[in-house]
C-alpha cells in the first residue's frame, strides 16, 4: 500500500511547492490539494463535520496554480486534487489545465473530482444542486473526450460541442487516473460509469469495507481504491491494505510548517509502526 497526504494550500501557510518538496523528502509518493473557489458568507448547508467552518475553505489558492507549483518543486511526487469540484468548473477549460499540469509534470497528476457539499457554493456557479450528479458525469466523459480525441465533440444534457481542437493532450495515457470522490448512495455507480478508482474520505463505520468489496465485485475492469482522512493509527493501515487500498493519505493542517510539522510527524511515525521501517 502506498502512503500520501492532503492540504488546503492557503496563502497564509506553507506554500504548495514547499509543502510538496518536504512530503516528498518523506518519502510519501501522493500530495493532494483541496479546491474551494469561495464559500459565500452567508449559507444554510451545514458543515458535515458539525461547528463551525474553518477559515481554510475560502483561503486556499487556486487548484490549478497550487498543483503547477507542487509538480515544479518536486520529480517524483504525484500530485493531485482532493478533490477538483467539477460541477463548478467549465470542462473544455479544465481538460486543458489538467491536460496541462499532466504533460509539464512528465505525467504525476491524480485528478480526483467531486461535487461538492456546499449547495450555495455551487449555485453561485449557475450549477443545480438537484442535477449535480448527471451535470458531474456529462463534465467528466466531456473531458475524457477531450482528452483521447483529437478532434473532440460531446453531446449531453449539460455539454454540448462539435470538433473542437485542445492540446496539450496528457503524458498519461488515456488520460491521468480519474479518482471519484464521495460515499453518498450512489457513488459505486460513478466510479463505475467514468472512474479509475473510488476516492472517499476515510470512516470508522464497517460499511466502508462491504462497499470496497461491492465495487471490486460489480467491475469489469481494474479500480483503485485510495482514502483521504486516514488517522495515524498502524492498526487502520492494517485495515486498509488487508482490504486492498492502493493508497491511503492523511490530511495535514493548513498553517506555518511549525502547525505542520508534528501531524507530519505522526503520520510518518504511524506509517514506520505500520511497515515496520
Amino acid at each position: 500500500m502506498e502512503f500520501g497526504a492532503g492540504y488546503f494550500p492557503t496563502h497564509d501557510g506553507v506554500r504548495p511547492g514547499e509543502i510538496a518538496r518536504r512530503v516528498e523528502e518523506r518519502g510519501l509518493g501522493a500530495l493532494f490539494f483541496a479546491e474551494h473557489t469561495h464559500i459565500p458568507a452567508s449559507r444554510a448547508t451545514p458543515y458535515g463535520a458539525g461547528g463551525e467552518l474553518p477559515r481554510k475553505y475560502w483561503h486556499t489558492y487556486d487548484l490549478f496554480v497550487a498543483l503547477t507549483d507542487a509538480a515544479a518543486a518536486t520529480s517524483r511526487l504525484r500530485v493531485g486534487s482532493g478533490v477538483c469540484l467539477v460541477v463548478e468548473r467549465d470542462p473544455i477549460t479544465t481538460a486543458k489545465e489538467v491536460a496541462s499540469v499532466d504533460h509539464l509534470s512528465g505525467g504525476r497528476l491524480e485528478f480526483g473530482v467531486g461535487a461538492g457539499w456546499n449547495r450555495e457554493e455551487m449555485v453561485n456557479h449557475g450549477t443545480d444542486p438537484r442535477t449535480r450528479m448527471r451535470l458531474l458525469s456529462e463534465r467528466v466523459r466531456a473531458m475524457q473526450a477531450i482528452w483521447t480525441e483529437s478532434e473532440a465533440s460531446f453531446a449531453g444534457e449539460f455539454v454540448n460541442f462539435e470538433r473542437i481542437w485542445s492540446w496539450p493532450k496528457p503524458a498519461q495515457r488515456p488520460y491521468p487516473p480519474v479518482l471519484v470522490g464521495g460515499d453518498g448512495p450512489t457513488v459505486l455507480d460513478r466510479v463505475l460509469e467514468y472512474g479509475d478508482g473510488w476516492f472517499p474520505n476515510y470512516t470508522r463505520n464497517p460499511a466502508l469495507f462491504d462497499r470496497i468489496a461491492e465495487l471490486r465485485a460489480r467491475a469489469e475492469r481494474p479500480l483503485q481504491v485510495q482514502l483521504l482522512s486516514v488517522p495515524s493509527d498502524p492498526k487502520v493501515l492494517e485495515q486498509l491494505e488487508n482490504a486492498g487500498v492502493h493508497r491511503a493519505s492523511a490530511w495535514l493542517p493548513s498553517g506555518p510548517w511549525s502547525v505542520v510539522e508534528p501531524a507530519l510527524d505522526r503520520w510518518e511515525r504511524a506509517i514506520g509502526e505500520f511497515t515496520g521501517r
